[in-house]
């Protein structure tokens, strides 16, 4: 089992950058794929990256390509989301999610465990 915790939203003017980060409880974690995603209010939950568990496979969502960066460091337990370059439409909250499965997943049925969630509020 693996618990999650996120941190590092905020608000932020458009253009402006954060570095999300997530740390994750327990001895496997390397076991795990980790992801990254959103949901901004009325809408459904949404895929932002994702990364395999020796961090060599990395996936991003179409929409934030070249904006945002996953990363793991598996000496530290943790994950991270880079988000370069905000945008308004960005603003959501932003949860990690821990796998046990192959590859860098994209879809939410993949994850078995989730975060509370960080709010990244970006003002325009």
């Amino acid at each position: 089992q693996v618990q999650l915790v996120e941190s590092g939203g905020g608000l932020v003017q458009a253009g402006g950058s954060l570095r999300l980060s997530c740390a994750a409880s327990g001895r496997t974690f390397s076991s795990y794929a980790m992801g990254w995603f959103r949901q901004a209010p009325g809408k459904e939950r949404e895929f932002v990256a994702a990364v395999s568990r020796s961090g060599i496979k990395r996936y991003n969502a179409d929409s934030v390509q070249g904006r945002f960066t996953i990363s793991r460091d598996n000496a530290k337990n943790m994950v991270y989301l880079q988000i370069n370059t905000l945008k308004p439409e960005d603003t959501a909250v932003y949860s990690c999610a821990a796998g046990l499965v192959a590859g860098a997943p994209t879809r939410t049925e993949e994850y078995g465990y989730w975060g509370q969630g960080t709010q990244v509020t970006v003002s325009s």
